[in-house]
């Protein structure tokens, strides 16, 4: 222990700046993916995160206020939060859990861009629908938010002038998703 703390006091100039700049990382990192986990309803990933967000922020708090006369210390917190926001947008973007409502609206037939989508194993549902300029058919569909990539392709192929709104879907019952159509030809 006694080397530690002679490390800790030798070394404090920088090494204390990267502990709160690494800190801060991980506590707001954790915090962005537990408002994702709130959001979606999943109680116990986002307890288990809060408790370790908390726990890291606290202990950055007391090196941090311990050491306010230190401008390293300062930007070190403050450089960490910024990154740690970065960082969990981008995990956040990576795990993509959840579900999206997609609706289509497209004055021209969609009949090619739906048998695409149904193609690529997505449930579509269609309407007949008046908008402000005259006729137009409906198209939506629920995707899993990691297939996203696969149905705007899809979507920039075959339906490049379509009007597309997306939508978060906290929860779904039932319906028609890749994964399942391909269970269900298996057995």
């Amino acid at each position: 222990m006694e080397f530690l703390s002679e490390f800790y006091q030798n070394n404090a100039f920088w090494f204390l700046p990267i502990m709160i700049f690494v800190a801060r990382v991980a506590d707001v990192t954790i915090g962005t993916l537990r408002i994702v986990f709130v959001s979606r309803g999943l109680k116990v990933l986002a307890s288990t995160t809060a408790f370790f967000e908390v726990l890291i922020w606290l202990l950055a708090m007391a090196q941090i206020m311990q050491n306010l006369d230190s401008v390293f210390n300062v930007l070190a917190y403050a450089g960490g939060f910024a990154t740690g926001n970065y960082l969990g947008l981008l995990l956040e973007e990576r795990i993509a859990m959840g579900y999206l409502h997609m609706s289509i609206y497209m004055r021209k037939n969609p009949q090619i861009l739906v048998k695409h989508l149904r193609k690529a194993n997505f449930g579509v549902t269609t309407m007949n629908a008046k908008g402000t300029q005259g006729g137009v058919r409906i198209i939506i569909t629920i995707i899993k938010r990691k297939n996203l990539p696969i149905a705007t392709v899809i979507l920039r192929k075959y339906a490049p002038e379509a009007f597309v709104t997306i939508d978060d879907v906290r929860t779904v019952a039932g319906g028609v998703f890749p994964h399942l159509r391909s269970q269900q030809v298996r057995k």
